[in-house]
């Protein structure tokens, strides 16, 4: 079943007072919030590639304030272990039985700070949450719950003692984004408030967590003409195909454009995906997909000029109204 128009509308008002909420702790990013929010709607997760001090843990606390969620922050380093993130099993004497401890992986709005920070083990720890939402250990499995997203963040300066993250890894964001600096008028807003501490306070909640869940399995099912999956399907295999592209998009990466897809045309009030709104999310869902030839990083051609590229030589649908 389709969503209705009715639905659309009720999606799209929620969308944006969540958007207005966070608006208020991240000024000037509208967005980036924007795709925030669409990253977890579509049951995704997020990568921040961004200087310190750009607002990356405000974000994550006030999306989790916003949906009456939990949050948690874990700062990465080489020494942390997998059991640090999903939680270990303690023996209990006086049960006589081993008790699993939960680590801070369950809530429902997780920052992996500086995650390139730890090594490959540790990071391993969280392809198997941010893929099934749930950790198995010593062979039982825990649900993490729902909603649930991971809000990671990489230095894009200081790379010394980092690991950089597999491809495989990389596949299970569904976007890769930065938030930036704010622009003048952003950052004189933010010198003005510097008593007030906003970020620190709480943000008052727009919707329980259980109607993100709602919204969630919502936005699944708009409408998508058999002409956009031809678009997103002509876009993927020119990304296998570039001169400059020594790894292509996954077949994971155009399934996550089709469900972002989905999310934003709802959150804009439509029932229907149109053309525009797969060009909109093609370089923060695709980018960070492709690996390039070392040749044509040598050049200095990056992964966002090259999406650009394949949005220019990939002709678009004629845009027509579902029914």
């Amino acid at each position: 079943m389709s969503m209705t128009p009715e639905q659309a509308t009720w999606f799209s008002d929620i969308f944006g007072r969540l958007v207005a909420n966070v608006d208020q702790v991240l000024l000037g990013k509208t967005f980036v919030v924007r795709l925030s929010f669409t990253a977890l709607l579509s049951e995704g997760h997020l990568l921040l590639e961004d200087f310190p001090g750009t607002g990356k843990t405000s974000l994550a606390r006030a999306i989790a304030q916003s949906v009456q969620g939990t949050s948690n922050r874990v700062q990465f380093t080489p020494d942390l272990l997998p059991g640090d993130i999903t939680g270990v099993s303690i023996y209990d004497q006086k049960a006589g039985e081993f008790e699993f401890h939960r680590g801070p992986i369950f809530s429902n709005i997780v920052l992996a700070d500086e995650i390139n920070r730890a090594s490959p083990k540790t990071q391993s720890a969280l392809l198997e949450v941010m893929e099934e939402s749930r950790v198995t250990v010593d062979g039982v499995s825990h649900p993490v719950g729902s909603p649930f997203m991971v809000i990671a963040t990489q230095n894009p300066v200081e790379q010394a003692g980092t690991y950089r993250l597999p491809e495989a890894q990389l596949d299970r964001f569904i976007m890769k984004t930065s938030i930036g600096y704010p622009d003048h008028a952003a950052t004189v807003r933010i010198l003005e408030g510097s008593a007030t501490r906003v970020h620190e306070g709480s943000l008052n909640p727009i919707v329980q967590a259980g109607v993100i869940t709602e919204m969630a399995q919502l936005a699944r099912t708009v409408h998508v003409e058999p002409t956009i999956s031809d678009y997103v399907a002509r876009l993927v295999d020119a990304s296998r195909t570039a001169q400059e592209v020594r790894l292509g998009v996954s077949v994971r990466g155009a399934l996550a454009l089709v469900r972002s897809a989905k999310t934003y045309a709802a959150s804009l009030g439509r029932h229907y995906v149109i053309p525009d709104d797969v060009k909109s999310l093609a370089e923060p869902v695709l980018a960070h997909r492709l690996v390039l030839d070392p040749e044509a990083e040598f050049d200095g051609v990056t992964p966002s000029s090259v999406v650009s590229q394949l949005l220019i030589e990939t002709a678009p649908p004629a845009e027509r109204v579902a029914v």
